[in-house]
């Protein structure tokens, strides 16, 4: 199967393009994607289990690839959802943000994606613990699972066209994860009030740490 989880042979594969002067393929430019590179010869190159140290690389920029992630955390390939969830997992080990763009790096490459607004979604909360020790724990849409405390904290933006909650859980080097709206409403139903400031602020504790969602006066 390839990377849409289709048979071999179901949706031919694209061509590099040709440059009609010099018969080669055209260089890649930003907002392009580039000839002769596809999911699934950058996943031959990738093999490392977990997140990948992407910081520590700083290969050449190489164009980019057709590849869009959803606001809902559907990886799509060149308009096609990627339905193999390995796959998924893969190219999410090696996502890089450097500023504000997002790219898959490997040590010999970095390529640009779309990505509509985080790379990750938490799909899913738990409990664990009391008192001091109580800890909220989110499930990403990966199956990665992330701690909420000082170094991955929760923070909640507010989306100036709508007004709207924009809360989101740092995930890793300025990875992002959105909450989904059911694990949102979730914490909303077990937030704590306490006052800051003349304001009453509603928020979670995890790790000792308070995380606030909302807040109003009074």
């Amino acid at each position: 199967m390839n990377e849409h989880g289709d048979r071999p042979g179901s949706r031919p594969g694209s061509r590099p393009e040709r440059d009609e002067d010099s018969g080669t393929a055209d260089s890649a430019a930003p907002g392009q994607h580039r000839a002769g590179l596809d999911p699934a010869t950058l996943a031959s190159r990738l093999r490392r289990p977990g997140p990948a140290p992407v910081q520590l690389w700083d290969p050449p920029y190489c164009g980019e690839l057709d590849m869009r992630i959803a606001r809902d955390g559907t990886w799509f390939h060149e308009g096609r959802p990627i339905r193999r969830e390995a796959l998924v997992q893969l190219f999410a080990s090696v996502l890089k943000k450097e500023q504000g763009r997002y790219y898959l790096v490997t040590p010999v490459e970095k390529v640009g994606i779309q990505v509509d607004d985080c790379p990750f979604v938490a799909c899913g909360a738990e409990w664990t613990g009391s008192g001091p020790e109580l800890s909220l724990i989110l499930t990403l849409n990966t199956g990665d699972r992330v701690t909420v405390d000082k170094a991955h904290p929760l923070t909640v933006s507010t989306l100036p066209d709508s007004e709207e909650p924009h809360p989101v859980v740092l995930v890793r080097n300025g990875l992002e994860a959105l909450l989904s709206r059911n694990v949102f409403y979730q914490l909303v139903d077990a937030a704590e009030s306490r006052s800051r400031d003349g304001r009453t602020c509603l928020g979670i504790y995890s790790k000792g740490e308070f995380f606030e969602l909302g807040s109003y006066q009074g």
